[in-house]
């Protein structure tokens, strides 16, 4: 057991999908008095911080079920974060708060060694690192990113990141993790879509420089020194959000990142997106947003170099980027499209069945289980897409027109793709994009462009742009929509309109949860592989999905109320969960013998569909559902809004293939 390979093996064997399917309640730790918000497991796995509205702390042992300490951290209003110091010896705990402050504790004797109070607004998260081990980072909702260092200072921290230099005085940091293989990179989540990650190293070799430089105190009416060095942020959002941004601020509906953490290895970035989804970003291979800028009838393709295409990457307004594939020219021959193993055409008739009955979320499944064995099969794509289209889920028509884009760039002829493609331009507000698209497909498929899903979607599109020229007037002067700011005191600067346009998409979507009341919702990977994805939710539920395919495999009721934090532990398949209940629950995999699981959500679609209807309920609507009202006038098929079904989709998009 004490082999150097032991550690390895265990992590990478006791998380897997029987055991996931078998996951239950073990056991509920009492003492706390409040709302728990934040739990940590130290590097060995055998105990268990948590941190209260109760302003206390306590230390677990959790395999036995025991309360080891519990301390009054000093401070004056709800704990919101709680972290060990690596390199302690499990001594040292460091904890922030409602109150401003961040407090370092000594267990040993149950003290408070060090208050900070340089914050001056609600601290919401503390991150650690194994590569610096005397020093930690804390985010606060005065949008700063601190530093400390308890070898050289115990009085005073050092703001590494100010992020109202780059967004207005408004912003808000709500969370920062550090890369565990690289401990120079720290990401955080703020208000808005963007995530940012950031070079710590070469922030200080920066500071460093200005202070050596001789020129460093003389400046001119012109000269301006930039906070952040070029190349030492990195921005990532779902690109679809921006856009959508302006739609939400209308409905009073709040995007921000409510926690934020990298996969084991390092190489993929998590984020629990308040007032969206839970989104993975890849680290490694970084793809720009996939929003389609047709080529122009004079150019010979629709590549694209370095983000920017003949028309400087712009287009009505709104700066486009494409992945750089091309789309034929005119008419060509359909490619040979590659047959299915047996298995996996049965798998695809079982999602076409289930696409028949109407069940979107079924069919979208079941695609994913294909896509990911047969990942170069366009029809995949294309019918995944369209069960995308039907769904209606916020972000669906997004993931629908990358699978469109996905399908041509395998099928250059594939004729439902192209035409879904210009359905989802239209539904995305890309109107001129979407016409230029359509007429595009009328060019290379004459014989259907008099049909009634054409002439219906060409309708729908004339008359948003009737109804955009009208309206041309009130938005001179707004800028591109996907940096455009909403005014106050929330000005962007051109640094950061920089760095948001060179910001990259999403891997993956995780849906199904709802992540609108509390801000500091976690989401995080399950297994030392990362094979599972797991997220707290406001229905009091849990969800629990595979990584690669996205698809839900379990949903397990974790509170009363609502889920906040779930902690997977370092090396077994067992997890750690907390929320407004005064409770800490343990979960692993129960015995086969043992009798139901009493709180397995089984309606899992039925759970999700909820949920995608109270993130777009107003507040009014949600406060009912709190409250055990039921809203009528919501349909079960998807979340309300602004999305038109198409009722007359002709031969194009009627079905699957």
């Amino acid at each position: 057991l004490q082999e150097r390979g032991a550690l390895g093996f265990e992590r990478h064997y006791h998380v897997t999908d029987p055991f996931i399917r078998r996951l239950g309640l073990e056991a509920e730790l009492q003492g706390h008095s409040g709302c728990v918000n934040c739990l940590e497991w130290n590097e060995k796995g055998d105990l268990l911080a948590s941190g209260s509205d109760d302003q206390h702390t306590i230390v677990w042992d959790p395999l036995h079920h025991k309360k080891l300490l519990s301390m009054h951290t000093g401070h004056t209003a709800n704990i919101f974060s709680v972290k060990f110091l690596p390199h302690s010896g499990d001594r040292i705990l460091i904890t922030g708060a409602a109150d401003s402050k961040v407090h370092v504790h000594d267990l040993t004797v149950k003290e408070t060694v060090h208050m900070f109070g340089d914050h001056t607004n609600r601290v919401k998260r503390i991150a650690t690192a194994p590569m610096w081990p005397n020093t930690f980072w804390s985010a606060a909702e005065d949008g700063l990113i601190r530093q400390y260092d308890l070898r050289e200072n115990s009085k005073r921290s050092e703001v590494l990141i100010d992020l109202t230099e780059y967004c207005g005085q408004l912003v808000e940091a709500k969370c920062l993790t550090v890369n565990p293989q690289d401990n120079n990179y720290l990401a955080v989540g703020a208000s808005g879509p963007f995530v940012r990650l950031y070079d710590i190293r070469m922030i200080h070799n920066h500071r460093k420089s200005m202070k050596q430089s001789p020129s460093a105190g003389v400046h001119t009416f012109c000269d301006r020194q930039k906070p952040l060095p070029d190349g030492a942020a990195q921005y990532y959002v779902a690109g679809h959000l921006p856009v959508k941004l302006p739609d939400y601020n209308n409905r009073l509906r709040v995007l921000v990142a409510t926690y934020v953490t990298f996969s084991p290895d390092g190489t993929e970035l998590l984020v629990n997106m308040g007032g969206e989804q839970v989104y993975l970003f890849d680290l490694t291979y970084k793809q720009r947003p996939y929003t389609f800028l047709l080529p122009k009838k004079c150019h010979t393709s629709g590549e694209v170099q370095n983000g920017k295409t003949s028309t400087n990457g712009v287009s009505n307004g709104i700066h486009l980027h494409s992945n750089g594939f091309r789309l034929s020219e005119g008419r060509a021959h359909m490619s040979p499209q590659v047959e299915l193993p047996p298995y996996l055409e049965r798998i695809k008739q079982q999602a076409n069945e289930a696409f028949a009955c109407q069940l979107w979320t079924q069919a979208i499944q079941l695609y994913s289980k294909a896509v990911q064995k047969a990942p170069n099969n366009a029809m995949l794509y294309g019918n995944r897409a369209a069960a995308y289209m039907k769904r209606k889920w916020d972000g669906d028509h997004y993931d629908a027109l990358r699978d469109c884009l996905k399908a041509i760039s395998l099928n250059p002829c594939h004729l439902k793709a192209h035409f879904r493609l210009a359905r989802c331009l239209f539904e995305l507000k890309y109107v001129a994009e979407a016409l230029e698209c359509l007429d595009d497909f009328k060019g290379k498929f004459p014989e259907q462009a008099h049909s009634s899903a054409c002439d219906a979607l060409d309708r729908d599109i004339n008359a948003a742009l009737f109804s955009k020229s009208d309206n041309a007037e009130d938005k001179k002067g707004g800028g591109p929509i996907r940096l455009r700011a909403t005014g106050r005191k929330d000005s962007i600067s051109e640094d950061e309109m920089v760095l948001r346009e060179r910001s990259y998409d999403y891997k993956f979507r995780y849906c199904g949860h709802c992540n609108t009341t509390t801000d500091i919702k976690e989401a995080n990977f399950f297994g030392s592989n990362a094979q599972y994805i797991v997220s707290g939710s406001d229905d009091g539920s849990f969800f629990i999905w595979e990584k690669e395919t996205t698809n839900l495999v379990r949903v397990l009721q974790g509170d009363e109320s609502i889920v906040n934090c779930l902690q997977p532990h370092p090396s077994y398949c067992f997890l750690a969960t907390s929320g407004i209940d005064p409770v800490v629950r343990l979960w692993n995999p129960r015995p086969e013998s043992e009798t139901l699981n009493g709180r397995v959500v089984v309606d899992m679609e039925g759970a999700s569909q909820a949920n995608q209807r109270r993130m777009n309920a107003d507040p009014l609507e949600v406060m009912l559902l709190n409250m055990g009202y039921r809203i009528t006038g919501l349909t079960s098929g998807g979340a309300g809004g602004s999305d038109d079904e198409d009722s007359s989709e002709g031969q194009v998009q009627c079905r699957p293939s």
